[in-house]
């Protein structure tokens, strides 16, 4: 790793402010704001990438790996979201609607059955 700031190119920046929801003309802090995030993601993301590089070429094994996942774990999966949503309703299903947790617990398995896209 080198000792020099991690700045973005101007390109980039010139990009997020071409994509930024918020024109610079609108809300400054707002567009600044938007910006300084964009920044500030890139350089994390730099970091990142130099520090995985580093670990493989030291021979850390899956150490690279292991570090991208927890900096930037995935999003629960529509699935998973659907299945921990399900949670508090089958705990509240009241135990004489036997066809609410029948309905519900045919619910958690299809659910279960699909693949984690």
């Amino acid at each position: 790793m080198s000792d020099h700031l991690i700045t973005p190119p101007p390109e980039l920046v010139q990009q997020w402010s071409v994509s930024s929801p918020i024109q610079h003309s609108d809300e400054s802090w707002a567009y600044e704001l938007f910006i300084a995030h964009q920044a500030a993601q890139w350089g994390s993301d730099q970091e990142l990438k130099a520090c995985c590089e580093w670990f493989a070429n030291e021979g850390y094994g899956t150490a690279p790996d292991r570090i991208r996942m927890h900096r930037r774990p995935k999003p629960p999966s529509l699935k998973e979201q659907a299945l921990k949503a399900l949670e508090p309703i089958e705990r509240t299903a009241s135990a004489p609607v036997t066809t609410n947790k029948e309905s519900l617990a045919l619910i958690r398995k299809a659910l279960e059955a699909l693949p984690n896209d």
